[in-house]
């Protein structure tokens, strides 16, 4: 397999998508005319676009356009080759629109310079100008600068110029990289644009994909030669290769430990000009804060459909944390938010029985979204009133305890009710805080694995983890774990989760990872489709939600500072948003821990000005402890 099209299988899941529709992929060639264009920006960079418009299309049958941009590939090239699918599902396929494919800046068959997560600067609306003889016509403000929103600006005005029989109105979506290119192109929208999806959108590249909280994800070592090389022309042929991928262990966990500390990887990538970016910004500085898309989600008119898996192990704070902004910045607009049982884009293929890891969540779950959710979404604000009537609610949550489907009108939910957890020395999960503490000693050179499936560790990018058992980890001793008795009743937590750790250290930095496990009963069965025939349901440990802070970044991601050995200290951090039901007779669990590798780097655990040019003598054990009054807040739904 081509290393571009791995690429395109982890992040955009373009390929797997049309995969599964080879039977019918005579439907694209037979049912549409494929065009390929260089449109002009304004700025006079030519970005390759493909289009294809239904043979159908003429003055008195016109259809709306649906696009997607993409760091990725528009991949088949050339005006013959078609794909297996075109749009977001074969249900708006079938129904036929006229699907844009693009090729952003910098990438492929496209002309101009490649950035990671542009910085938006041309987010102010645009303004009605006065034309001699004809009406008033909206026209952006900035015709100089240019970004993802101005490149979506300028590529609607042309396709509507351009392409005969389409009906004024724009869509657009994109499943991870390609969601964020579909909310920048929300931020001072052209007024065609009519509706827009973000999936799995990254929003901050400190907080989504490659770090958390300023922890960098070292499991995503092996995606730097897709995102920092450049090509000197365009292209249709990859023009990147991976060092690593060659490695001949396939224990990750093993081979990145043997890598010693991240200066070592300049042997791989010194000319890897976005692995020098990250080294030279280990604090979240003007370089990250101007990639964030978050300051910019004002003055939205357009429809907003935000579409996340609650088990996204790459961007699971991107559409909880748009969503959440896009609905306090611009009221009374629609915005909506859709969270399935899924890992990153699964949503976009049928897999048939729905699973994650060894979790079971039903059947056919992806094709209800599909013809539920997401087309209802897009035919009524393409083709239908467009006057947000859609019959949908303004959060479609998947509670992935109870594997059902409910409906907020708001989220969080407005009769979330508080609960607080404090981590007990005792173990326990109690309704107090004690006087005590927990303590373990943790050793990076000896870390605590994010998982035990080792056959996972050389991928692309991590996956199953995020609802993996976490027994493996429990038993260590430099693991803290606290749960509750057995449940007489269900509880269901729905809303934000807050952990609030009151802890010392006797080195001068640590990290600190929480997670929310459901623990199952000891006679749970195992459902009939278990991927892994060597683990039992019975005491399961499900990993529900998780997260990581980095120590130093505990007062200001801009300014980090050490501990002061010893000395007990406020580490407060928010995990991602929850709908899970833990059900009478399991029971809920918090684990501590501070290492989680090769998922995030090893903090040596003295404070050293840049980790990533930390040497191996840096790296030291160091006992720690979590007070009693530590607390995890919760919201119950009742």
């Amino acid at each position: 397999m081509k290393y571009w099209l791995y690429a395109l299988l982890a992040f955009a899941f373009i390929v797997p998508a049309q995969a599964q529709l080879t039977t019918a992929g005579n439907f694209v060639r037979d049912n549409y005319q494929k065009t390929e264009y260089k449109i002009p920006m304004r700025d006079g960079t030519k970005l390759h676009t493909t289009v294809y418009v239904p043979k159908d299309a003429s003055p008195t049958s016109s259809y709306p356009f649906m696009m997607q941009r993409t760091c990725y590939s528009v991949a088949p090239y050339g005006p013959d080759t078609y794909p297996a699918q075109v749009g977001p599902s074969g249900t708006l396929m079938r129904d036929k629109f006229i699907f844009v494919y693009q090729d952003v800046r910098g990438r492929w068959a496209s002309e101009g310079i490649w950035t990671n997560m542009t910085p938006t600067v041309t987010d102010q609306q645009p303004v009605a100008v006065a034309t001699k003889g004809k009406k008033s016509v909206t026209k952006p403000v900035n015709t100089t600068l240019v970004d993802e929103s101005s490149d979506t600006y300028d590529t609607i005005e042309w396709l509507l110029k351009n392409i005969p029989n389409n009906n004024g109105r724009v869509g657009q979506w994109g499943i991870s990289y390609p969601g964020f290119y579909t909310i920048a192109g929300a931020v001072a929208a052209h007024p065609a644009l009519k509706a827009s999806s973000p999936q799995a959108p990254i929003s901050d590249f400190f907080f989504d994909d490659f770090h958390h909280n300023g922890a960098f994800i070292q499991a995503y070592l092996f995606t730097f030669p897709v995102f920092g090389i450049q090509h000197p022309q365009p292209t249709t042929q990859a023009w990147y290769n991976n060092a690593f991928i060659n490695t001949k262990s396939k224990d990750g966990f093993q081979w990145q430990l043997d890598l010693g500390p991240l200066k070592n990887v300049d042997k791989y990538y010194k000319d890897n000009f976005y692995w020098q970016e990250t080294v030279n910004h280990p604090n979240y500085d003007e370089f990250w804060q101007k990639r964030s898309i978050i300051p910019h989600l004002k003055n939205v008119k357009h429809a907003l459909m935000t579409v996340g898996g609650w088990f996204d192990a790459e961007d699971l704070p991107g559409p909880l944390n748009i969503y959440k902004t896009v609905e306090k910045n611009n009221p009374g607009i629609y915005n909506t938010l859709v969270m399935g049982p899924f890992g990153h884009g699964r949503w976009s293929y049928e897999t048939g029985h729905t699973l994650h890891s060894n979790v079971y969540f039903g059947d056919s779950i992806a094709t209800f979204y599909q013809r539920n959710i997401e087309a209802k979404f897009f035919t009524h604000f393409l083709k239908g009133a467009g006057d947000g009537k859609t019959g949908l609610p303004e959060a479609y949550l998947f509670n992935t305890g109870r594997n059902e489907w409910k409906t907020f009108d708001k989220w969080p939910a407005a009769n979330a009710q508080p609960m607080q957890f404090f981590l007990a020395s005792n173990g326990q999960l109690a309704q107090q805080a004690g006087n005590a503490y927990s303590e373990f000693i943790s050793d990076p050179m000896k870390p605590v694995p994010y998982t035990e499936d080792i056959t996972t560790t050389q991928g692309f990018t991590p996956f199953n983890y995020m609802s993996e058992d976490q027994r493996f980890a429990g038993r260590r001793p430099d693991v803290l774990t606290f749960k509750t008795d057995v449940l007489t009743e269900d509880l269901t937590l729905g809303g934000e989760i807050m952990a609030k750790l009151k802890v010392s250290t006797t080195g001068t930095d640590a990290d600190w990872v929480v997670k929310l496990i459901d623990v199952y009963p000891p006679d749970e069965p195992n459902h009939p489709y278990m991927p892994n025939k060597n683990i039992t349901l019975g005491n399961y440990e499900q990993m529900v939600r998780s997260e990581v802070m980095r120590g130093r970044f505990r007062n200001s991601f801009e300014k980090p500072e050490p501990f002061k050995p010893g000395e007990v200290t406020d580490v407060n951090f928010r995990l991602q948003d929850v709908l899970h039901t833990f059900k009478k007779g399991h029971r809920v669990m918090i684990q501590v821990q501070s290492t989680w590798f090769p998922l995030i780097d090893r903090n040596p655990q003295k404070y050293v000005d840049n980790i990533f040019k930390a040497d191996e003598k840096d790296f030291q054990k160091a006992t720690h402890r979590v007070y009693d009054s530590s607390v995890i807040e919760v919201q119950v739904l009742k």
